[in-house]
């Protein structure tokens, strides 16, 4: 092998060895602090400060309209709903006032139904969520949102939505949790990775 070509392979070599060790250093770093982070944000606030409920099937809208009569000083956060304009008049005829509503259009799948509201949930001082999804899809969210919400404090409550549907797949969890890494560590949600692979998401 010529020199030029040893001398070339070597420091490629070691660079790629350097950032094996630099994402097994984040990893092993959110696997410690996330916890940390989750068990001062339940302390801080015990009681969920809103509802943040997943687009995608109306029984999750319904079901949020009903806990909101119980929790009247919440506010919600419905992150694209497939219908805004029914949503919203759901949410009107139960006599919820379009203060405490807020319909979020900028998701267009789950990683991002999190990843675009956590400027919100900072500027609010909101450090505990209601989060509502159906149960198919409630290990995906769960897995998402420990990453998602999480890294910035935020911990959440799970309520199920229930349906006949079966749970997804793992390999749509171990994407997900992946693209959750990727937007922890990058900002990005690596949507048009997942966009190039073809990958339909139905929540």
């Amino acid at each position: 092998m010529p020199l030029s070509v040893q001398r070339w392979k070597k420091p490629h070599h070691q660079l790629q060895k350097y950032w094996t060790l630099i994402l097994a250093g984040a990893i092993l770093a959110l696997v410690f602090v996330i916890p940390v982070r989750l068990a001062i944000a339940i302390a801080q606030a015990p009681q969920p400060q809103a509802f943040l409920t997943l687009g995608g099937d109306p029984a999750r809208e319904n079901l949020t309209v009903e806990l909101a009569h119980w929790y009247p000083y919440l506010e919600i956060w419905v992150s694209s709903p497939p219908e805004p304009e029914k949503t919203k008049k759901l949410f009107e005829s139960a006599n919820i006032t379009a203060a405490r509503l807020h319909i979020d259009l900028r998701a267009f799948d789950t990683v991002t139904n999190f990843t675009t509201l956590v400027p919100d949930f900072h500027r609010r001082g909101i450090q505990h969520l209601f989060l509502i999804t159906s149960d198919f899809h409630m290990p995906r969210a769960k897995a998402i949102a420990t990453l998602v919400l999480g890294s910035q404090g935020i911990a959440f409550t799970p309520l199920c939505v229930a349906s006949n549907r079966p749970n997804e797949s793992s390999f749509r969890i171990v994407r997900d949790i992946c693209r959750s890494l990727f937007w922890i560590v990058t900002g990005r949600t690596g949507a048009s990775l997942k966009s190039n692979l073809v990958l339909s998401e139905n929540v």
